[in-house]
């Protein structure tokens, strides 16, 4: 059941005929789309006859009506399984149609696309034909769907078990059905599968947050927005309104029943589990981490991702095959050998103009041969043991441009990859709280620190990431390098419910402030890394008063609270005492 919590809803805009691809409410209408089709000059034609269900309606528990795309093939004979895609995002609010506005159109090409696929979901231009139904769905208060819009809970995770066994009866339905989508679309997977519904028979979430406190809205209890003011927009549209996020924090600033409906339980998922993830989301990689560590069954799958999630799902033919194999295996039932697939494999990024290299097998993640070296924090160093005398670095906490760095050459080629962690003593004479990030970045042999290029340099309009320009230089893409972020007032842990000694939960249910002056420890989890480096290049760990790296959201993003933001000069402090220090992980190279 969803939190017994009163909840604040925003207003959205109504949907509006010509405005995100809505086409108008129309239950019951049905439409053959036929072979060689086009939405327009530029996207993909249509290879078979499409039938296309529109406005389907389907009661969930409650009464209330969401309504539902189905596409499926049109000469069939045979019962075919059906692939949901459930998110906020309007049925037929289209890849197509929200690319253009993101820089390069994350270098999908229209010709990629049919206009036809949910965003961030599965085309049926390409899924249909072989043999499948492709599910779009306006979850609750979206489009014409009643009631108000739930964010990424228990709510969700119930309606979608009821949609996915609705679908699951319809007369030209095998009984089978799977969950797939990116982002949003994966986000709502772990919630509805958490739940079991007895035929979901297979989920592949695909760059998926899974814990919206703690790794988008309020990550180390510093909250944020993220993306979602833009989101609401410029992107959903339904009949009344959408969770208040910024309200539900102002009511309650630590965790509480609300927040915790928002953290899903991937112990009890039970069908087979397909993820994709990577180093470069600041929202969802440790979701698909911890999904793949808490799934308790032995019928699941990681791919640990070099490159832009949207560029992958559209373009990277590979993944296409890998996820095509996934589903026959599981909603068709054919013995296609997908469980020789290894079940773990990762990516190491080189940064600079360099490739990642990837598809690289291990046996589990945490790689079971990790060497975790500390390095302690001195001046402006990481030394191998702790400082012999005390001392300490300052950086003044609102400036974006000032922090504390401190670097380690290396001197042989290492791989490391996994979970990094910090451990920070930390003062702040000016104010009671203190807001700490830290980033890792990697530095050339010139000491240039170097950058990620999202997507393989052959499909962008560049030669080098140099010539990026800086109106271009966004989430989407470059990455520079993994980032963790602690408030001090929220610096309590739970060992018990850390999903690794390196990757500490904080369960961010009271405030604990810091007398001015006074020294407090932050063990600080750090987002995972995978990064090689060349004997002569360098590891640069820098810790600041703001996020260091580049955010995922720009748009309508309001300021901090007063009493929220960062005042004044932080001060870390190292030595036999305070053995302030970087747990990275190393990996033998291959």
């Amino acid at each position: 059941m969803p939190a017994p919590v009163q909840v604040a809803y925003t207003p959205i805009h109504k949907p509006r005929v010509g405005e995100n691809n809505y086409q108008g409410f129309a239950p019951g209408r049905q439409e053959i789309l036929p072979k060689g089709w086009k939405l327009c000059h530029e996207t993909k034609a249509l290879t078979e006859d499409l039938l296309v269900e529109h406005d389907v309606e389907i009661v969930v528990r409650d009464g209330c009506r969401l309504y539902v795309d189905i596409y499926r093939p049109a000469n069939s004979s045979e019962k075919v399984p059906a692939i949901m895609g459930w998110s906020c995002y309007g049925k037929k609010y289209s890849s197509y149609h929200m690319f253009p506005r993101v820089v390069w159109n994350v270098c999908v090409n229209p010709s990629d696309l049919s206009g036809l696929e949910k965003f961030e979901g599965l085309d049926p231009q390409l899924w249909c034909p072989r043999g499948y139904a492709i599910i779009s769905v306006d979850s609750r208060g979206t489009g014409n769907s009643d009631g108000q819009i739930p964010l990424m809970g228990s709510q969700d995770g119930e309606d979608g078990y009821d949609v996915v066994e609705a679908i699951a009866a319809k007369p030209w339905c095998n009984g089978r059905v799977g969950l797939a989508g990116n982002s949003a679309l994966a986000i709502s997977q772990w919630f509805t599968a958490q739940l079991a519904p007895p035929s979901l028979a297979a989920i592949a979430p695909w760059e998926g947050a899974a814990d919206i406190f703690r790794e988008q809205f309020c990550r180390g209890g510093i909250f944020s927005m993220s993306n979602f003011e833009m989101i609401t927009e410029k992107s959903i549209r339904g009949g009344s309104g959408v969770e208040d996020l910024a309200e539900m924090y102002r009511r309650c600033k630590t965790s509480n029943t609300y927040w915790e409906d928002k953290r899903a339980d991937m112990s009890n998922i039970q069908c087979p589990t397909f993820i994709v993830g990577s180093d470069l989301s600041s929202i969802h990689t440790m979701g698909s981490i911890r999904g793949w560590m808490e799934i308790t069954h032995a019928n699941k799958w990681i791919r640990w991702s070099g490159y832009q999630e949207w560029f992958e799902l559209y373009c990277n033919k590979e993944m296409d095959a890998e996820l095509h194999q996934f589903f026959d295996r599981y909603l068709i039932g054919i013995e296609n050998d997908w469980e020789k697939t290894p079940q773990v494999r990762w990516t190491s990024l080189q940064f600079g103009d360099r490739n990642p290299r990837e598809n690289l097998v291990y046996d589990n993640f945490p790689i079971p041969q990790t060497d975790y070296r500390e390095l302690f924090l001195h001046e402006n160093t990481l030394i191998q043991e702790p400082a012999s005398s005390a001392s300490s670095l300052s950086y003044n906490s609102e400036d974006p441009q000032n922090f504390a760095e401190f670097s380690f050459t290396f001197t042989d080629a290492s791989r490391l990859i996994g979970l990094p962690k910090a451990t920070l003593y930390m003062s702040c004479k000016e104010h009671d709280d203190m807001c700490v990030y830290v980033i890792i970045r990697k530095k050339g042999r010139d000491g240039t620190p170097l950058m990620h290029l999202n997507f393989p340099r052959e499909v962008t309009p560049v030669q080098r990431i140099a010539d990026i320009k800086p109106e271009q230089r966004t989430s989407t893409t470059l990455f520079l390098g993994p980032t963790g972020q602690l408030r001090a007032s929220h610096r309590n842990y739970d060992l018990s419910k850390s999903i690794h000694p390196q990757f500490p939960f904080h369960p961010h249910d009271t405030e604990d402030k810091v007398t001015p002056g006074e020294i407090v420890k932050l063990e600080i989890g750090i987002w995972s890394m995978g990064i090689d480096f060349e004997a002569g290049e360098t590891i640069s760990i820098r810790v600041g008063g703001v996020f260091p790296s580049i955010a995922e959201y720009s748009a309508y993003h309001n300021p901090r609270p007063e009493e929220e933001r960062n005042k004044g000069v932080h001060t870390i402090h190292f030595g036999p005492e305070h053995r302030s220090s970087i747990i990275l992980p190393f990996i033998p190279l291959k």
